[in-house]
C-alpha cells in the first residue's frame, strides 16, 4: 500500500511506519475580532487532532505536511493559502484532511440559504466579502488532487452561538452551517464531510473537558480505540461509524454527526492505525464484540459481495426492502453504508430485517462463512 514507509522513528529509537502520503490542513478559531469567543475548547480541538496526526505512534502524518492554524493565524488569506498549498503539494494517491472548527453563518434568503466560514478577521460590514463562501471552498477542494479526501467541518458551536458583539441592528447572519451546503461539499468522487452535528443542532462541549465531544471521540477514532478491520490503517467509515455511534450517546441524543459523500467507492485509508506498531491480523477483520461489530462485519461484506449498492443483483428487494425507502445518493459502499443505518433504525421497508438481508445474501454465496457466521450470530 503506497503511503506507508519507515521513515518515522519512535522515541525508543524503533523504527515505525510512517503515512508519508497524508496532508493535513488543521483550523480552529476561538475568539474572534468582531463574533463572541468559543470555549478553549475549540483551539484543544485542533492542538490535540495536530498531535494524533503526526504522532509516531499513532496516525503517522510527517508534521511538514499537517499544517495549523489557530486563532489570529486563521485569517482568510491564510486559510486560502493553506488550501492552495495542499492542492499544490498533494498527488492523486494521497489523502487529505481538512479540519475546521470555528464559526459559520448563514447569508442570503432564509429558505435556501448560503453558508460560510467565518476567519478569525471577518467583519460584521462585510461578512461575505470576509469570509470563506460555500462556492470558494468547494472550489478549493476540487482543486485538490487527492482522490481520498476528507473534510472535517465543527461550524455549528453551542458556545457563543447566536451572538455577536455590540450588534444591535438587524439583518445579520444566523450562525451555523446548512445541511445543503455540506452536500455540496462533498461532491466529487472521493470526497466525503463529516460533521460534528445537524443543522438543527449545536456541537456541544462538556464543562471542563479539554475537548467537545465530537472531537473527544473523533481523536478516539484517529488513536484506533474504535472498531478498525486491524490490518494496520483506519478507515473513513470506521472513524464515522465511531463518532456516530459515541457522540449520541455521550449527550443523551442531543448532538449527531452526519455523513456526505457523493461519489465514494472506496471505504479509504485516512491514517495509519497506532502508527501501524500494532500486529496485522491474518483474518480480514477483527473478532466481533457486540452488536454494534455485527452491523460492521455485515457492511464490509455487503459493499464486497454487491458492489453497486443494495440495488445490485436486487439485493434490498430480495431480502424484502423497499428501495424507495432509502436514500441513495451515491454510490457502491456509501449507499451500503446509509442503507444499513437506515434499517438499525427499523426503516427501508416492512418486510427486510438483518436476517432476512443475510439469508438472501446466502442465496448468491451459500458457502460464504462469514455471513453463515452472522446468521448463526
Amino acid at each position: 500500500m503506497r503511503g506507508v514507509d519507515d521513515s518515522l522513528e519512535s522515541p525508543s529509537g524503533k523504527a515505525t511506519a510512517g503515512f508519508s502520503t497524508g496532508h493535513a490542513i488543521v483550523v480552529a478559531v476561538a475568539n474572534y475580532e468582531e463574533i463572541n469567543n468559543l470555549p478553549e475548547a475549540v483551539l484543544n480541538d485542533a492542538r490535540d487532532i495536530a498531535s494524533v496526526l503526526t504522532s509516531r505512534e499513532h496516525c503517522g502524518y510527517d508534521p511538514k505536511n499537517v499544517r495549523v492554524l489557530l486563532d489570529g493565524d486563521g485569517t482568510l488569506v491564510k486559510l486560502r493559502e493553506a488550501l492552495d498549498a495542499v492542492a499544490s503539494a498533494s498527488e492523486p494517491d494521497d489523502t487529505v484532511v481538512v479540519f475546521f472548527s470555528g464559526h459559520g453563518a448563514l447569508l442570503g434568503d432564509p429558505a435556501d440559504p448560503t453558508s460560510v466560514l467565518l476567519p478569525v478577521d471577518c467583519k460584521l460590514d462585510a461578512i461575505a466579502a470576509t469570509s470563506l463562501s460555500e462556492a470558494e471552498f468547494s472550489a478549493a477542494l476540487h482543486r485538490i488532487k487527492a482522490r481520498r479526501l476528507l473534510v472535517l467541518l465543527d461550524a455549528c458551536h453551542s458556545g457563543g452561538a447566536g451572538s455577536f458583539k455590540g450588534a444591535h441592528g438587524v439583518g445579520l447572519p444566523s450562525l451555523g452551517y446548512s445541511e445543503k451546503a455540506l452536500g455540496r461539499l462533498a461532491q466529487g468522487a472521493g470526497r466525503v464531510l463529516i460533521a460534528s452535528s445537524r443543522a438543527s443542532e449545536t456541537s456541544l462541549v462538556s464543562p471542563g473537558s479539554r475537548n467537545s465531544i465530537f472531537t473527544q471521540h473523533l481523536l478516539e477514532a484517529l488513536r484506533g480505540e474504535g472498531y478498525t478491520r486491524g490490518d494496520g490503517v483506519i478507515r473513513v467509515f470506521e472513524i464515522f461509524n465511531h463518532v456516530a455511534e459515541k457522540v449520541p450517546r455521550t449527550v443523551s441524543g442531543r448532538q449527531h454527526p452526519i455523513f456526505k459523500a457523493s461519489n465514494l467507492e472506496d471505504n479509504f485509508p485516512v491514517a495509519l492505525d497506532s502508527g501501524g506498531t500494532k500486529e496485522i491480523s491474518t483474518g480480514s477483520l477483527r473478532p466481533s464484540s457486540g452488536e454494534a461489530n455485527t452491523w460492521r462485519r455485515l457492511e464490509e461484506m455487503l459493499a464486497e459481495l454487491y458492489p453497486a449498492g443494495p440495488h445490485d443483483q436486487e439485493i434490498w428487494a430480495r431480502a424484502g426492502g423497499d428501495l424507495s425507502r432509502l436514500r441513495l445518493n451515491s454510490t457502491g459502499r456509501a449507499n451500503w453504508f446509509a442503507a444499513l443505518r437506515t434499517l438499525r433504525q427499523g426503516g427501508g421497508g416492512a418486510g427486510i430485517q438483518k436476517q432476512s438481508l443475510i439469508k438472501a445474501a446466502l442465496e448468491d454465496y451459500p458457502h460464504h462463512p462469514e455471513l453463515m457466521a452472522l446468521l448463526a450470530s
